[in-house]
């Protein structure tokens, strides 16, 4: 392992008896590896990466690159506590704290003042060929876009050559377009650099954009540390599978049958549920089945019909809220060249590859 948090807590001074900002945060990174961490505001997410710079202190855990100590609490109270200029990690912030009196070169070279003019000349270079600007070494931010000025900020971090980057809401500032393709141009800058690093957002597109692996957090506690495919497809906790993607978690009850068990729903049965736990995991069976927008196909032969209460248009496809007739509330994506009018029934069927289920008493 690269990057290794062990069961860091942390908690702000006068709030001895309040809830930690962290809560035993345990993730570990490999060398190269991007990691992202995702959640709703002041679940913690920030407040982790500022310990990992040395920003914050931590009340008890340990923080560690390559095996190094940068931040510990012993069970004996011995503390370890490297300051942020010996850590040898860069940060890239949402504002890019760029020098607005330097020109772009003179920003890039502004953390490797030790090396000698030449050399310092070498990496500015090589860093501003990397991000794709050496044609404006000469300008000065305010004559760049955000997105020029966000790969400048990204091209000053990576000329120290850091041992890890840490990235703050780096595209927080820009808008919807420019940010998914800066954060595609971001990944492949940090992948041809060799770079590890670990990113905070609260946007899951940029987190699927952006990460090897991805950490999900609610109330300083890491939900689920995982790569995008099984945050999706196999979400560890109710919260993950609300947090990520579109769906609705409707009642269901598990149920033996000939061929094993099925998880019947008010859209049928489901029988590949091989994953799932066994009918007698929950009291009668009785649980909740997670089903996705994508899980629903629309289909005009099907017996299941359901009311359209509300759609979206997303471009190819209509984001499409379901009423069955039963009472439970569905997500379907449908094409767009499927343009039914509020209040129509259409019918539909389930068509879920990854049946997860959850305890019904937690819908509380």
């Amino acid at each position: 392992m690269f990057l290794e948090i062990e069961h860091v807590v942390i908690r702000y001074p006068g709030s001895a008896t309040a809830r930690a900002a962290v809560e035993s945060v345990s993730l570990t990174l490999q060398p190269g590896e991007i990691g992202v961490l995702i959640g709703p505001s002041g679940c913690g997410k920030t407040s982790l990466l500022r310990a990992i710079a040395g920003l914050e202190r931590i009340e008890s855990g340990r923080v560690a690159i390559g095996g190094q100590a940068l931040s510990a609490v012993s069970p004996q109270g011995e503390r370890v506590h490297l300051p942020p200029e010996r850590r040898q990690i860069g940060m890239v912030f949402q504002d890019y704290a760029l020098f607005p009196h330097l020109s772009v070169a003179d920003n890039v070279a502004f953390g490797i003042a030790h090396l000698g003019r030449q050399d310092r000349q070498r990496r500015v270079t090589e860093m501003l060929d990397l991000v794709g600007l050496g044609s404006v070494a000469e300008r000065y931010p305010h004559q760049l876009s955000g997105g020029q000025q966000q790969r400048i900020a990204l091209a000053r971090a990576l000329a120290p050559q850091p041992r890890l980057l840490l990235l703050d809401e780096p595209f927080s500032n820009l808008d919807v377009d420019l940010r998914e393709r800066l954060a595609q141009e971001v990944r492949a800058i940090l992948k041809q650099a060799s770079t590890t690093a670990l990113l905070v957002t609260h946007d899951q597109m940029e987190a699927f954009a952006v990460g090897d692996v991805i950490g999900v957090m609610q109330h300083g506690r890491l939900e689920q540390w995982d790569d995008a495919y099984h945050l999706y497809h196999r979400p560890a906790t109710r919260f993950v599978a609300d947090f990520i993607g579109h769906g609705v978690f409707t009642p269901a009850q598990i149920v033996s049958a000939a061929d094993g068990p099925v998880v019947r729903t008010p859209l049928g049965d489901l029988a590949d549920i091989a994953e799932c736990p066994l009918p007698n995991a929950y009291p009668g069976g009785e649980c909740e089945v997670l089903l996705r927008a994508d899980d629903i196909v629309h289909d005009d032969a099907s017996p299941v019909k359901a009311r359209i209460e509300r759609k979206a248009f997303r471009g190819s496809e209509f984001l499409y809220t379901l009423r069955l007739a039963s009472g439970e509330q569905v997500l379907a994506h449908v094409p767009s060249h499927h343009d039914h009018s509020l209040g129509e029934w259409i019918g539909i069927r389930p068509e879920v590859d990854h049946v997860v289920t959850f305890p019904r008493e937690a819908a509380a």
